[in-house]
């Protein structure tokens, strides 16, 4: 399909992470792997939530992005909320 530029990429997701949990760059991000067992606590994670809602003038429910337990799965939801789905 056709990027946007609008859309959130991997790379930025993960920039808008580290800058949020204060880690220093050599931080491992797997997509794939939770917040959780990455130690990246819910503080962190609604400021990388709230970071995103800023740069991508999106609206991400709390409620339901608590209920994300991944950065892809993260991503995907920031994506189709962007995408107007």
């Amino acid at each position: 399909g056709e990027t946007m530029t609008s859309t959130l990429t991997f790379p930025r997701l993960r920039e808008l992470i580290l800058a949020a949990a204060g880690e220093d760059e050599t931080v491992t991000l797997d997509e794939n792997a939770t917040f959780e067992s990455m130690g990246y606590d819910s503080l962190a994670f609604m400021e990388t939530v709230s970071r995103i809602e800023r740069t991508y003038c999106v609206r991400l429910p709390e409620d339901e992005v608590l209920t994300l337990r991944t950065p892809r799965a993260l991503l995907d939801f920031v994506n189709d909320r962007i995408a107007g789905r």
